[in-house]
């Protein structure tokens, strides 16, 4: 596909179901006569995978309209002059016109650079920029540093987290008993061989006659973060708090140890730590807790492993209130937060997901979200609540509530979610399945009604037959279907 396929793609995602600007396409309704704040937007665009495009002819609202002939020749004048003249590197760029719901776009591509970060001129490396959540920010130094470990092949996983160590030391370092645990193998005998063996998974290599343990082995399988200086603030966290905001804490607890170690350390501790009611199933006796363990597992691992650990200053954090739990990690998703369901994740940090799978810790791409809404689906919970920020990403899962006491943006997502999830599973969802799931008694089906034609309203799911001329039957699928 190139840039023209994907410019179109982006500008219909963009403004299809849910309005808002991508990483990938910035709306234009006009020419800046800030030449800087252009530069800075050339510049996080050459630094982007793929590159980026300018949508000329969408406004601020997504309201659509036709640039003159004379707007796009100065457009393409003014931008072409400050991607040659204003940035360390000349930058070639490239454009076409588009007709989008009978108005004329032009789009503006510029390219990715193979040589990163593209700053801007007469400034040093650190004026660089880059695009999080559909804007466009200037790079930290961290940010500056892993995009030029990037371009020298490096990535996260595999820099080094400690060097120049000896074999006992890596063995004092990395949990390696349980390593061996996770893969259901013998440990071997001997300490040069249990390194050895060790070696090819990435969590360690050896260098002049010495070992280093990579940020890979590290984040799995380390006793604790603080023995690698780079890593000391990676641990995880859960709070407490009293009530439904955090002006009271009542606990909160840190994990200091690798992913492939805590992991389940943090879900039995985060479910240690919510109300429970015992319910009495003679000849049993049950906990019934207020969220699904399921969910809060899927959770937790999909955070662990999409982080991005070069945002810093920011930990993984579980918190609990009275009325919700709320998952946050550092890093804006890579994906549309409308697609986390059908659509398998793009991760920053793919030997960590493939460890983890390989450790068994978490589910095959793409189906941990699946089991996460499945299990808040199945005990009748409001909708996942998944937003994004600039650096940052965070799903909330609310207590049992009415649907009577529901938003009307949360029965929306919940019927968005439950189409998804049906359509993974091969099934069409309907007014029947949607009083199921919102526990909506069968002689309210207006009420499912309306809650299916506010959700058609926003553009996230639509008629499985669109031919079809009665309602009464029908039934429905996701937008992207």
């Amino acid at each position: 596909m190139d840039w023209k396929e994907e410019a179109i793609k982006y500008l219909q995602q963009s403004l299809h179901p849910v309005k808002a600007e991508l990483n990938e396409l910035d709306w234009k309704s006009g020419l800046s006569e800030k030449t800087e704040r252009l530069a800075q937007h050339i510049s996080a665009f050459a630094n982007q995978t793929g590159g980026g495009t300018f949508a000329f002819g969408v406004n601020n609202n997504a309201t659509l309209f036709t640039p003159s002939h004379e707007q796009a020749e100065e457009i393409l004048k003014k931008i072409g002059n400050i991607a040659r003249n204003s940035l360390c590197i000349p930058i070639k760029i490239e454009h076409t016109s588009v007709e989008v719901e009978g108005f004329g776009i032009l789009l503006v591509h510029v390219p990715e650079q193979k040589d990163k970060p593209v700053y801007l001129r007469g400034m040093t490396i650190y004026d660089s920029y880059y695009r999080s959540a559909g804007q466009t920010h200037k790079m930290s130094k961290s940010i500056v540093h892993a995009m030029l470990a990037a371009v020298d092949g490096l990535t996260f996983e595999d820099r080094i987290a400690i060097s120049g160590i000896t074999t006992d030391k890596v063995l004092t370092l990395l949990d390696f008993a349980q390593f061996y645990n996770l893969i259901k193998k013998p440990v071997p005998s001997g300490i040069d061989n249990i390194v050895n063996s060790m070696e090819p998974y990435g969590f360690c290599r050896k260098e002049d006659g010495a070992w280093s343990i990579t940020n890979l082995g590290a984040v799995l399988l380390a006793r604790d973060f603080r023995d690698f200086p780079s890593l000391t603030f990676k641990n995880a966290v859960v709070r407490q708090y009293k009530g439904n905001n955090n002006l009271h804490l009542s606990s909160e607890t840190f994990f200091h140890e690798g992913f492939a170690l805590s992991l389940d350390k943090i879900v039995a501790h985060i479910m240690s730590l919510l109300n429970k009611t015992e319910l009495i199933l003679t000849p049993y006796r049950e906990n019934k807790y207020p969220y699904p363990e399921v969910a809060i597992r899927e959770l937790v691992a999909n955070a662990l492993i999409h982080q991005d650990f070069d945002i810093q200053g920011m930990t993984l954090s579980v918190e609990i209130f009275a009325n919700r739990l709320v998952i946050a990690n550092p890093g804006a998703p890579l994906i549309d937060t409308n697609r986390f369901i059908d659509m398998p994740p793009k991760s920053r940090n793919e030997k960590i997901a493939q460890s983890m799978f390989i450790f068994n810790l978490c589910e095959k791409r793409g189906s941990g979200i699946d089991r996460a809404v499945a299990g808040v689906e199945e005990m009748r919970l409001p909708a996942i609540k998944i937003e994004k920020g600039e650096y940052f990403t965070r799903v909330t899962i609310y207590e049992e509530r009415n649907y009577l006491d529901m938003s009307k943006t949360e029965k929306i997502q919940a019927c968005y979610q439950h189409t998804c999830l049906l359509f993974e599973n091969g099934i069409k969802m309907t007014n029947q399945s949607l009083r199921e799931r919102l526990s909506i008694g069968r002689n309210n089906s207006a009420v499912a009604s309306r809650i299916i034609n506010d959700t058609i309203a926003t553009g996230l799911i639509k008629l499985a037959d669109e031919s079809s001329g009665s309602r009464r039957y029908s039934a429905y699928i996701p937008f992207y279907a």
